[in-house]
């Protein structure tokens, strides 16, 4: 049975078609589709509070073409959740409206720990040891979700206000990198070791870049030197040279600087990747749903 997720994020909206299929023991989430459009609501929001009338209309046509192809892969459910930058739109609850209207698509907007819950979701289909403690790091366009897990729980979880686009945009609280720090010295063991993943296009393309395989883990030092490398050159220089698209291209250090700075501060030497996010986790749970009924 064929779903689809729409992920509203902070640089971009995202369609994935999916089904979930089983192998052996293991269930996965198997893309069949995945269609992004680099819409870039925050820029707007977290300058004005607020998305333009042109912004606007982008959104509407963006989540008319996912409509669309969803139909066109005859999906049994579509699913539309929108995070930070629709969280803090003053005028979100217009547009979610108008896209109704326009569209016949409800958008709902959720919570960080929302968020967090449905990547978590599809965490763990993954195969590694559960029980081992492990962190999960995910950085976005608006904000950045660490969660700590312990005997497979999650034991704690936070939500902070920095992201790729607020950092290019200079939105960032001062003291938020204290507040990181501050928040890892309460609620995790040091002195226990802990398994890192990463999540996040971000991540998922440094992954790329670095040439690694399947689950192989990116050490802190590979990543430090892609950092720089990549921090002496133009938006353009990039696209150019590491064939990045142009909204990627100058997202990519300011994520690469919130993954370092945790990592640094989880006194880790390396990050796994496992390349699902929340889309995924939307698929994996409307599977679910439906096994219910």
């Amino acid at each position: 049975m064929k779903f689809g997720a729409i992920d509203i994020g902070t640089n971009a909206a995202r369609l994935l078609v999916g089904e979930v299929e089983k192998e052996g023991e293991h269930s996965f989430v198997k893309k069949i589709s995945y269609t992004r459009v680099p819409l870039r609501l925050g820029e707007e929001v977290f300058d004005d509070g607020k998305i333009s009338k042109k912004k606007t209309e982008d959104f509407v046509k963006t989540i008319q073409a996912f409509k669309l192809i969803s139909e066109i892969f005859d999906v049994k459910k579509l699913r539309a959740v929108a995070t930070s930058a629709m969280r803090e739109a003053v005028n979100s609850e217009k547009i979610i409206e108008k896209i109704l209207e326009e569209s016949g698509v409800q958008i709902e907007v959720i919570s960080g720990d929302e968020e967090a819950e449905l990547i978590f979701g599809t965490f763990f289909l993954l195969d590694f040891d559960k029980t081992h403690p492990f962190i999960v790091i995910d950085v976005g366009g608006g904000s950045t979700e660490v969660s700590v897990f312990e005997s497979g729980e999650r034991v704690a979880s936070k939500s902070f206000e920095i992201g790729t686009i607020r950092l290019l945009k200079e939105k960032v609280k001062k003291d938020i990198w204290t507040e990181i720090h501050d928040w890892i010295a309460s609620h995790v063991d040091l002195k226990s070791p802990h398994r890192l993943f990463g999540t996040g296009g971000n991540i998922n393309k440094v992954h790329k870049m670095l040439g690694a395989g399947q689950l192989e883990a990116l050490s802190v030092k590979a990543i430090s030197t892609l950092r720089n490398e990549l921090a002496e050159l133009s938006v353009s220089q990039r696209v150019d040279q590491f064939q990045l698209k142009p909204d990627r291209a100058d997202v990519i250090v300011p994520a690469m600087d919130i993954y370092l700075y945790i990592l640094k501060e989880l006194k880790a030497k390396d990050i796994l990747v496992p390349k699902i996010g929340l889309s995924d986790g939307m698929i994996y749970q409307m599977h679910l749903n439906s096994k219910k009924k």
